[in-house]
């Protein structure tokens, strides 16, 4: 038998073993099922001004950020 025997099955598609690199992940998933779940969460990185970067997952907070908005 190969090593391939002991890695685990993807937690999402329940259809390919994992790579041997993603094996201890929390939830090992193959690259293709990682992929889709990846592009399913959508946010955006904005620096603010005089301090940090933030990530935003919700557009209307990062409306609501802009002082020179007029709507």
């Amino acid at each position: 038998m190969s090593e391939d025997y002991h890695l685990p099955i993807c937690t999402c598609c329940y259809a390919v073993r994992v790579e041997p690199h993603r094996r201890n992940s929390p939830r090992p998933t193959c690259m293709t099922c990682a992929e889709k779940l990846a592009r399913a969460v959508k946010h955006t990185i904005a620096p603010l001004n005089k301090s940090n970067y933030m990530v935003f997952t919700d557009a209307s907070m990062l409306k609501q950020l802009n002082p020179k908005r007029t709507t």
